[in-house]
């Protein structure tokens, strides 16, 4: 965490009267938001130097290493400061995928009061219906339809799209390309959904490849 620690300049943050600062916290691979917390600039440079988060405790007024109880620490990916300098955004990964204290993986909840975390990005929020329509079917849905027909439906399928985007791209249709790769993405979000393989899973090896 060496480099953070250069990167983010303590001392030209804006702390507020008590001397903290709101830090975000999502995960590092979907974006989902986590959690919500304060940082002293003790906490924040605690956080630097280990690479895990801490934060202040304005109940109990001391610092409090996230998941140390628990175990559901939280492991630094990247550290930003908003515009104003009087923000933090953080990048982790969710030990255990819990963040918040009732067992939820965000502390963000609906606005009736049933637990369900906040969407991460568009592909996550696709899927995330994809498995609800495969744990919980329903009848008249396309994506159950397909989950029912198994493999060769979707495999099919999966084909047909992949021709489509080819071809949209050789017709140079910027519209139709980001239609039929929309219809691609969808088939392959239920063949993993099928397969019992994770998107995150995707995404890691993404990450893994990138670096």
């Amino acid at each position: 965490m060496n480099n953070l620690s250069k990167a983010i300049p303590l001392d030209a943050l804006c702390y507020d009267e008590r001397g903290l600062i709101p830090a975000i916290v999502q995960d590092y691979l979907d974006g989902t938001v986590l959690m919500m917390a304060w940082m002293s600039r003790e906490s924040l440079q605690k956080t630097l130097d280990t690479g895990e988060t801490w934060f202040w405790s304005r109940s109990r007024s001391q610092l409090w290493h996230k998941g140390a109880t628990s175990g559901h620490l939280q492991k630094i990916h990247s550290l930003r400061y908003d515009c104003d300098s009087d923000t933090l955004l953080i990048g982790v990964e969710q030990v255990g995928g819990i963040a918040c204290h009732t067992g939820e993986r965000s502390c963000f909840h609906l606005v009736d009061h049933t637990v369900s975390s906040p969407p991460g990005d568009m592909l996550s929020q696709v899927f995330a219906v994809i498995r609800d329509r495969r744990d919980h079917p329903v009848e008249s849905s396309y994506t159950c339809n397909l989950l029912t027909a198994g493999d060769n439906k979707i495999l099919k399928k999966i084909g047909e799209e992949a021709v489509e985007v080819v071809m949209a791209c050789k017709d140079h249709d910027p519209d139709g390309i980001a239609a039929e790769a929309a219809d691609l993405f969808y088939h392959v979000l239920v063949a993993l959904a099928h397969h019992q393989v994770e998107l995150r899973d995707v995404y890691f090896k993404l990450l893994q490849r990138r670096r």
